[in-house]
């Protein structure tokens, strides 16, 4: 990230349409700030798109690797009894 793509919001306001089409234009985010801190950012809608399609694999991914490690268990011998199941659905 270059520093022409940190921009205080004050500053955003006023060049927002030059801002967006940099953006989608150029591939280039930008950040805005305010008192000095990131607090937003400008993405093309695109690159957001894929984002959000990332995050949704990664909790696909995530699950996965859950359920596998339950099969490991329930082959392994480690099972638990209904009793136990009623105390952890209770918590």
């Amino acid at each position: 990230m270059r520093a022409s793509d940190v921009v205080p919001i004050s500053e955003a306001r006023a060049r927002l349409t030059e801002l967006a089409e940099e953006v989608v234009g150029g591939g280039a985010e930008k950040v805005l700030t305010k008192n000095g801190a990131s607090y937003v950012a400008i993405v093309d809608a695109r690159k957001l798109d894929y984002y959000h399609a990332l995050e949704e694999e990664h909790a696909s991914l995530v699950l996965l690797d859950e359920a596998e490690i339950g099969l490991r268990q329930v082959f392994d011998g480690h099972v638990g009894t209904e009793a136990d199941l009623e105390r952890l659905l209770a918590d």
